[in-house]
């Protein structure tokens, strides 16, 4: 017999919870973030306009990479078939957010806002990851793992671009570049597939595009 304990959820109740995520995801708030933001121990550099210009623009493109990351790990929830990749994509998602909540409080310190491109990157990331998530959980684990790999890539062109003396801006993106190793070395470790390289460097020219808008608008 059924516990009466037990709540099962309708799909309209699924559909407001998923709106509901959509929502805070597209309209993160600063102190969403379940850890310190690393950059609060730094102090806030005298940037001439053209660098200020140059870390709002960098920020705003790991921004949009998060509601991108958000939107991929939710897909994959989803539709993911293994209980155990469900909970490993949860957890990935909690920390990505953690990256969203730090990339907003950045991007208000520097007086900008977030691309306005991004509810066009959420629904494209969240169809890619559900479509992985039907296909198998081995396709979904790998396109975490090459997604991670192209987001470290990017991580480690920023720390190199950044102006030297925003101390802020590089503490967000060093922490981040650790999370997300992390991030895809489990996914590859829990079994996801190894994409050819071909598939990779497809996926970085697609990339390439989305941060050169970002960047700008």
């Amino acid at each position: 017999m059924p516990s009466p304990f037990i709540r099962h959820f309708s799909f309209i109740d699924k559909s407001i919870d998923q709106l509901d995520t959509v929502l805070r995801t597209l309209h993160a708030k600063q102190d969403r973030s379940t850890r310190a933001n690393p950059a609060d121990t730094e102090p806030e550099a005298q940037l001439t306009p053209a660098q200020k210009k140059h870390s709002a623009g960098l920020i705003r493109v790991n921004h949009s990479g998060e509601v991108c990351a958000q939107a991929l790990y939710q897909g994959q929830a989803l539709t993911a078939k293994l209980p155990e990749v469900k909970s490993q994509m949860a957890k990935a998602a909690s920390e990505e957010e953690d990256h969203l909540a730090w990339c907003q409080q950045r991007l208000n310190e520097l007086n900008t806002q977030p691309s306005v491109l991004n509810p066009l990157w959420y629904g494209i990331s969240l169809g890619i990851g559900a479509s992985a998530g039907l296909i198998s959980d081995k396709l979904s684990l790998g396109f975490v793992a090459a997604t991670e790999d192209q987001v470290c890539q990017h991580l480690s062109h920023h720390m190199q671009s950044l102006p030297v003396d925003d101390a802020k801006s590089h503490a967000i993106i060093k922490q981040m570049h650790i999370d997300e190793a992390e991030h895809g070395a489990i996914a590859l470790s829990a079994g996801g597939y190894d994409f050819p390289r071909p598939v990779k460097q497809a996926m970085s020219q697609v990339a390439r595009v989305m941060t050169g808008l970002s960047y700008r608008i």
